[in-house]
């Protein structure tokens, strides 16, 4: 039976409440927060975070594809899925793709996913969607919108919950849209409209669809995992179908907000991490159309509890002092410009020291045993010339060695700029800057652990490679 043999989240540690944009724009006194990725996020890094939390205790040589849904892609031409893989240190001959262009592209890449595994042509794939959304400043969307991701591995073997039945129904309802040139935001028709005509007609649709194939009522389904666009729309959606309190699973709007196509995703993951054996779990998304799963859990499910969800994200965070870092995080105003140059790269480079760069390797001395990361001619300890072994570090943890803090970092949007010595746990040190910390905070000795993050834009191409972090 295919199903899901574990699963991941990510949710990055910045939160912006209500008040503070409605101290900006005037309003009504909103209660809540969203989630804001930090300068150096996008939907890549975070879906880095939500496979590797995925794969954990893993063998990565066992994947065989990686699907990645996204709305909010860097790259118009180049597959995103391509970076995560490496990211994530998978194999290169693994067959890797990018859906995108709506808010239902999690669920196709889902989809997509089950028939693969279901036709034997891949044995483990991982799926993980994830959205870094941009708002017009003072719209309906700013406090509305969070940024998360969430990765699922769908095996033919060894799974915690199985698909028992799935429905798709397709519909070319104008509701949410942007076009190719000239729109930097989202557009969207008028909300009851879209609610009233799109929404509620075409997932409620699917949902009942799902049942009356499967022979069950509402009642016998433990918990509904919907996207719905605000919480009005959800909280009416749970009134059509005729859902128990206990049977809806929270949206978590106040406390995430909506996070595009990676939604329901991560709505079914923060449904699983409360599953108990037996349970029937229905998910659904909608974007141009509307899909519609009917999960079980089996008796295994405990297997998967231990790793990083949304429930352990959800307790990890700090606020945005203001609006205005917001601001200077997601670049929405025309800033200073700076005399200096801006950073350099180089395409031979990144491909020279992909391993290093991307895959997250540095090098272990084979006279005195010291990792060090970035890799070294000469080692640090010992000072033995080229006697190194590969190593992977991005997934080892460590205390901080010592510090620095640059006020005037001339690229740094999150000043100050923190480089941080760390000692791993297993031996060796890692140089880096030291991201998603709080400067008062930062103490030697507390726990590291390695992040795959946003470098700068140079050379007309996305910069990326490996920070530490303060353990979450």
């Amino acid at each position: 039976m295919v199903g899901i043999m574990s699963y991941g989240a990510y949710i990055p540690i910045y939160r912006l409440s209500r008040e503070e944009i409605e101290k900006v724009w005037g309003g009504g006194s909103r209660k809540g927060e969203r989630v804001v990725a930090n300068c150096d996020e996008d939907s890549i890094t975070m879906a880095v975070e939500a496979v590797i939390n995925c794969l954990s205790g893993i063998d990565r040589e066992s994947i065989d594809g990686l699907y990645f849904a996204s709305t909010t892609s860097p790259y118009r031409v180049k597959r995103a899925a391509t970076i995560i893989a490496a990211a994530a240190d998978l194999r290169p001959d693994i067959f890797t793709a990018d859906f995108t262009n709506s808010f239902g592209a999690g669920a196709s890449a889902l989809r997509a996913a089950l028939d693969a595994v279901s036709a034997c042509s891949a044995k483990r794939v991982v799926v993980v969607a994830s959205d870094c959304q941009l708002a017009p400043p003072n719209s309906a969307f700013e406090p509305l919108y969070g940024d998360g991701a969430a990765a699922l591995l769908i095996s033919n073997a060894e799974t915690a919950v199985s698909f028992t039945e799935k429905y798709s129904i397709s519909s070319d309802f104008l509701d949410i849209w942007r076009r190719e040139k000239g729109d930097t935001y989202i557009r969207t028709w008028e909300d009851r409209f879209v609610v009233d005509n799109g929404y509620m007609v075409y997932l409620r649709e699917a949902i009942f669809h799902l049942l009356k194939i499967s022979g069950l009522t509402i009642q016998d389904v433990t918990k509904f995992a919907y996207y719905a666009p605000d919480p009005r729309s959800h909280a009416g959606m749970a009134r059509v179908l005729g859902l128990g309190k206990n049977q809806v699973q929270e949206p978590m709007f106040d406390v995430l907000g909506n996070t595009g196509s990676a939604f329901f995703m991560m709505l079914l993951v923060a449904a699983l991490e409360q599953a108990k054996t037996g349970n029937k779990i229905l998910a659904a998304s909608y974007g141009d159309g509307a899909d519609a799963f009917l999960l079980n859990v089996t008796n295994q499910t405990e297997m998967i509890k231990n790793k990083k969800g949304v429930a352990h994200y959800l307790a990890s965070k700090m606020m945005l002092p203001n609006y205005g870092t917001y601001l200077r995080f997601r670049n929405l105003m025309e800033w200073e410009k700076t005399p200096m140059p801006g950073p350099e790269s180089s395409v031979t480079v990144m491909w020279r020291d992909d391993k290093a760069l991307i895959r997250g390797y540095g090098c272990k001395c084979k006279t005195c045993g010291h990792i060090q990361f970035p890799p070294q001619k000469v080692c640090m300890w010992c000072q033995e010339r080229g006697y190194f072994e590969e190593v992977r570090i991005s997934d080892k943890k460590g205390k901080l060695f010592t510090f620095s803090l640059d006020e005037r970092a001339v690229f740094a949007l999150d000043l100050p700029n923190v480089l941080a010595i760390v000692d791993l746990d297993d031996g060796g040190r890692v140089y880096g800057q030291l991201t998603d910390r709080d400067p008062s905070k930062i103490n030697i000795g507390m726990p590291i652990e390695l992040t795959f993050r946003k470098f700068h834009e140079g050379a007309g191409f996305h910069n990326y490679s490996w920070k530490c972090r303060p353990l979450r």
